[in-house]
């Protein structure tokens, strides 16, 4: 029999699901969470590793003989040495894929965030200024459509292309920028492909969805920043690290850019210190875009169809 250790589950099952899904494939032990420290003499008779943010490097493969797969409980793959796991020849599989909708909906979320204010009329009528209006309604600064505004969006992948499509809907204009050949992407609306540079000086809403590479980051910087239209707003749900923060803060404290919605942060958490948290106009949330029951749902159940494969000789998913 297999003995499975899942070393970090509680973001991906903070209680809400069940891991029968995995345990068919074996005896199971979940832990919520795992120190560096702890690895080793929690995964020793460990054949089969779930992880999450846990890294698993050289030394520590080197230090589990037992050890076969290691099932990644995201996408990324950043949190294990794949090339010494190929070595050991230990199997790597990630989650492709099961995200998509709810990333795309918090990037939706923070336009209609900025764009409604919902929450300052919620609070101010709350807090009785309604009652004291001499009018029916009142406003407190401007609202807009969305319908005509630019969407501009930095990789067109899987997410990128949900959040076009239902920006398409209300009557959004696109303009994106993506790695992948342009010729490639059938897609059934309007785009109009620009170089990164005029996607972020023609955005009244820039959203960041591709991935972070050598080439992406800090991609948002100082002299882009600088272009951007003085009303517009950054959006960011894929990594931190595409973002110079330091230079984000001072464009949103000296008006530069209206306003950014973050769900991701360099470090996370972050450090009382970082310029965002007491930036103007700055909403963050707790990279939580992925977090929706039914994408952790999907994610889990891909994971168990991971090991399923796995166990029986059909691997899927692998990434080394």
């Amino acid at each position: 029999m297999e003995k499975i250790v899942v070393l970090d589950g509680y973001t991906n099952n903070p209680g809400d699901l069940d891991w029968s899904v995995i345990r068919q494939f074996g005896e199971l032990t979940v832990y919520d969470r795992t120190a560096p420290e702890e690895i080793v003499e929690r995964s020793k008779d460990a054949s089969i590793l779930l992880i999450n943010k846990v890294i698993i490097d050289a030394e520590i493969m080197d230090s589990l003989p037992n050890l076969k797969y290691i099932g990644l409980l995201s996408t990324g793959t950043n949190a294990v040495e794949l090339d010494h796991a190929a070595t050991k020849n230990i199997c790597v599989t990630n989650i492709p894929g099961y995200g998509t909708n709810a990333v795309a909906q918090q990037v939706l979320a923070f336009m209609f965030h900025f764009s409604a204010k919902i929450n300052i009329h919620d609070n101010a009528v709350h807090a009785g200024k309604w009652e004291q209006s001499p009018d029916f309604c009142f406003t407190i600064g401007t609202i807009h459509e969305l319908a005509g505004a630019t969407l501009g969006i930095i990789g067109l992948g899987a997410i990128g292309q949900q959040i076009a499509a239902v920006a398409n809907v209300i009557g959004m204009k696109i303009v994106a920028s993506h790695q992948s050949s342009m010729n490639r992407l059938d897609l059934p609306y309007d785009v109009e492909w620009l170089p990164v540079d005029d996607v972020i000086k023609r955005a009244d809403y820039l959203t960041l969805n591709c991935p972070l590479t050598p080439d992406t980051e800090n991609m948002v910087n100082e002299q882009r920043l600088n272009s951007m239209k003085t009303s517009a707003i950054l959006i960011n749900t894929g990594r931190g690290q595409l973002i110079d923060e330091n230079a984000l803060a001072n464009a949103l404290n000296n008006d530069v850019i209206a306003g950014a919605g973050l769900d991701v942060l360099c470090t996370e958490p972050p450090s009382a210190e970082n310029p965002l948290l007491k930036a103007k106009n700055c909403v963050i949330t707790p990279h939580i875009a992925w977090a929706s029951l039914e994408a952790r749902k999907r994610l889990l159940d891909i994971a168990a169809e991971n090991v399923a494969g796995y166990v029986n000789g059909a691997t899927v998913n692998k990434v080394n």
